[in-house]
């Protein structure tokens, strides 16, 4: 039985605004989100506040969606801090097939969830 399925590889890039960054971001900071994993470039640090504003999306935005779905469309998450001009681009790389077996020890029978 085929137990594969496609989700999307991301990135996630801090942009600018017209208001100045109060926070540790730097405008060209990423890292990157490959199948189920977080990839950190060196230096390797991203805020974890930032990071708790993103990461609830992050599985949405890497699943196949219908084409009105908004989450299709918006790709800017702001920075939780108020104050903080930073903005964080989640872009889609590259699909990745994933396989059920590999993922979860829950095992695939007939009836869809």
């Amino acid at each position: 039985m085929d137990d594969s399925f496609e989700i999307y590889d991301l990135k996630v890039e801090v942009t600018a605004t017209d208001r100045p960054m109060v926070c540790s971001h730097h405008v060209g900071d990423y890292f990157l989100v490959e199948g189920e994993n977080l990839v950190f470039p060196e230096p390797g640090a991203f805020s974890m506040y930032a990071m708790a504003a993103i990461l609830p999306l992050l599985p949405a935005k890497q699943r196949v969606r219908d084409p009105n779905d908004w989450m299709s469309t918006d790709a800017y998450i702001a920075c939780p801090d108020p104050n903080c001009g930073a903005r964080f681009k989640i872009t889609r790389t590259k699909l990745r097939r994933q396989h059920h077996s590999t993922c979860t020890r829950v095992p695939l029978d007939d009836e869809p969830i």
